[in-house]
């Protein structure tokens, strides 16, 4: 398959790719190394795909650019069967101060894609979403019927998004799926998340910061989940014109998760409470049982598991990474 991954150098969109060069595939990379993060981890990403390609596994092409600029994105989408939109402005809190590059990035960007894909006869748009559209929680967990009243301008934007694959699917025939995502984490994930700033500051014999009180709590999905889920898209077609949730159906409180990272890595450190942002989502649990049911999907790791894989991998690439998680 000829594939176009947006974003395919950051976190997510980078695991896509490897993955998708792994399985033989003919990969084409779009991103613009945005600093939002340290883009040594992109660099990072890029070379391990450069070395699957290069291992005779499937091809891999980085083009260096943005999903605002039309004319770039339509060139590499008529190329392509299968389109990956991972790309986007990330992050709830940087959103509140600056939402109208998060309306251009997210939702004008993803026009273009979307307007480039349905000029082609492409096979399968899957847009990624986030559980940020959902917003204040009337009941959990959030099976995909709860209303989307997001409180950030990024949980804004990816609505928009997702509701334009949506009607694009419905009112054009594009094969477009969106796929909701509950806190993605593992390895070369975001350095400015809360598993990879617990598991740094223990291992460096700091005390974990929690924001709040604690009692705030999360779906964490292990990377290799959202991965499986995707490569379902290539070939299944029962989820087409559908916003799907793609979690762990478990959840953890932030508190309970620092607690269980110290007691394993530095049982003798005291946490720390910092003020809470109010764009941070109170809760969040998926009901993942429409992406069972459309694609079979099914969770492999529990919280407690995957961030358990997340510590062995930190401690076995703490060289290269740790310096970036601390700079965040």
């Amino acid at each position: 398959m000829r594939i176009l991954v947006t974003g395919g150098a950051g976190f997510i969109g980078g695991h896509l790719a490897e993955r998708f060069v792994r399985d033989g595939h003919d990969v084409t990379v779009l991103d613009n190394f945005d600093p939002f993060y340290d883009t040594r981890i992109k660099d990072h990403t890029v070379e391990i795909c450069r070395d699957r390609a290069e291992a005779g596994e499937g091809t891999y092409r980085l083009v260096e650019g943005d999903v605002r600029d039309a004319e770039l994105v339509a060139e590499l989408i008529d190329d392509v069967e299968f389109v990956y939109h991972q790309a986007a402005q990330a992050g709830v809190r940087p959103s509140v101060e600056d939402p109208r590059t998060y309306d251009a990035v997210n939702v004008d960007g993803t026009l273009n894609v979307l307007d480039a894909a349905r000029d082609t006869g492409i096979e399968r748009v899957v847009l990624a979403s986030s559980s940020s559209v959902y917003g204040k929680p009337q009941y959990l967990p959030y099976d995909e019927a709860h209303p989307t009243t997001p409180v950030s301008p990024y949980g804004a934007s990816k609505l928009s998004a997702e509701r334009y694959a949506c009607a694009y699917s419905e009112v054009y025939d594009l094969p477009a799926v969106a796929l909701r995502y509950f806190t993605v984490y593992g390895p070369r994930m975001r350095p400015n998340m809360a598993i990879s700033n617990f598991v740094s500051r223990c291992l460096n014999d700091e005390p974990p910061v929690v924001y709040g009180d604690g009692t705030q709590t999360r779906d964490f999905t292990y990377i290799d989940d959202v991965v499986g889920a995707n490569v379902t898209l290539l070939s299944a077609d029962a989820a087409d014109g559908a916003a799907l949730n793609i979690g762990s159906t478990d959840n953890i409180e932030i508190l309970t998760l620092a607690e269980e990272i110290r007691d394993q890595l530095a049982p003798e450190l005291e946490l720390e409470f910092a003020e809470r942002h109010d764009a941070d989502a109170e809760h969040t649990h998926a009901d993942s049982s429409k992406a069972r049911e459309l694609l079979g999907y099914e969770p492999t790791r529990t919280i407690r598991e995957g961030v358990a894989e997340f510590v062995e991998w930190y401690r076995e690439n703490r060289e290269w990474y740790e310096p970036l998680v601390r700079a965040s």
